[in-house]
């Protein structure tokens, strides 16, 4: 016996059992990495496994549902798309299945719903009544029963108004709040008008400036709504003068040049006509002194002018000169080296004209 076992105890056998314990370990390993790699494969295809009932849905609206998104029943997932496609000019028809073992009524809503804030979709089947007997297989849901996903777009789109009086912790915390009550997952409306109340607190305690910036707005709509047949020619003219210098703007152009050299011109000429200009203001001002010391014998004068005009009126009737004829004559003027006066000795004479 002895002999036996030694012959199974030498070099050879130990050097084949040095390999063994890391090919174990390399099976073990390819294992795990298989089984893992498979479930994956599964979870990422939405594979499900047993017998399953196909159906259709008609939607009007099926964007972001896809091929091997969910469908669940009561949260619970039963099933999975198929296929997405177009029928009927414009209305989306989509193909899932459902297990075999879960009852679908014949009266069954099929809605689209999000699966997550991120946009993924799942198809969420509801039932109508009770006793209503099972839906066939093959059978398709009508417009009439489905519904499709909320809008984003046109959700977050009304509550902007509101979305700008908050702070964006508050606005991701709301939206969350409206896509999760609306879509029927958490929550309830009632708790969706309680975060709402509290979050536009800020704007009731504005609402006296709120309400007296519409009156104001309303009485300035007011006004000009009663003058809509000016402000409408207004706006006529307005785009006649604007087409009138769109039609004309080479010429303006060219004005606008030509005014840039005029201003040129006038510097220049300002210029070299400082000095003499400065010499006249200077001169006048002698010549507003001169006028100044005389200014009562300056009135007296201009006061006797309107006499003396009417006196020679009748003398410049004739044209454009004075038309004068001597009568008499007489006078005396002083010489500086005599004391007396010299006189001159008078003329009168004796034409009918002077008489």
């Amino acid at each position: 016996m002895s002999e036996h076992l030694d012959k199974y105890d030498g070099p050879d056998l130990r050097a084949k059992l040095r390999w063994l314990p890391p090919l174990l370990k390399l099976t073990v390993y390819t294992s795990v990495i298989a089984s893992l790699t498979v479930l994956l494969a599964l979870i990422i295809v939405n594979a499900r496994s047993g017998p399953a009932t196909g159906y259709k849905a008609l939607f009007t609206d099926a964007s972001g549902v896809s091929a091997n998104d969910n469908v669940k029943i009561a949260g619970v997932v039963v099933g999975r798309v198929n296929s997405v496609k177009i029928v009927n000019h414009g209305t989306a028809q989509v193909s899932f299945s459902v297990d075999s073992d879960v009852a679908v009524p014949a009266d069954v809503h099929a809605t689209v719903r999000y699966e997550n804030l991120v946009g993924d979709r799942f198809i969420e089947l509801q039932r109508a009544a009770d006793d209503v007997g099972r839906l066939r297989s093959g059978a398709t849901i009508p417009l009439t029963r489905t519904a499709p996903a909320v809008s984003l777009t046109v959700l977050f789109g009304g509550f902007q108004p509101l979305f700008q009086a908050l702070e964006p912790a508050q606005v991701n915390q709301l939206a969350d709040e409206i896509l999760r009550t609306l879509q029927g997952e958490s929550g309830t409306v009632s708790d969706l008008l309680e975060h709402t109340a509290s979050l536009t607190s800020t704007l009731a305690d504005r609402d006296q400036v709120i309400g007296s910036m519409i009156t104001n707005l309303n009485s300035v709509l007011g006004v000009v709504s009663s003058r809509d047949t000016q402000l409408s020619t207004l706006v006529v003219q307005l785009q006649k003068f604007v087409t009138g210098l769109s039609d004309n703007r080479h010429a303006v152009g060219s004005a606008i040049s030509s005014l840039s050299d005029l201003t040129n011109s006038v510097g220049d000429l300002l210029v070299d006509a400082r000095p003499p200009l400065k010499s006249d203001v200077a001169s006048l001002g002698k010549l507003a002194t001169a006028l100044n010391l005389g200014s009562d014998t300056i009135d007296e004068q201009l006061k006797a002018l309107p006499d003396y005009l009417n006196s020679v009126d009748r003398t410049a009737s004739y044209g454009s000169w004075f038309q004068f004829f001597l009568c008499d004559l007489g006078g005396s003027f002083s010489v500086p080296a005599k004391r007396d006066p010299i006189a001159i000795s008078p003329y009168h004479s004796t034409a009918g004209r002077c008489d």
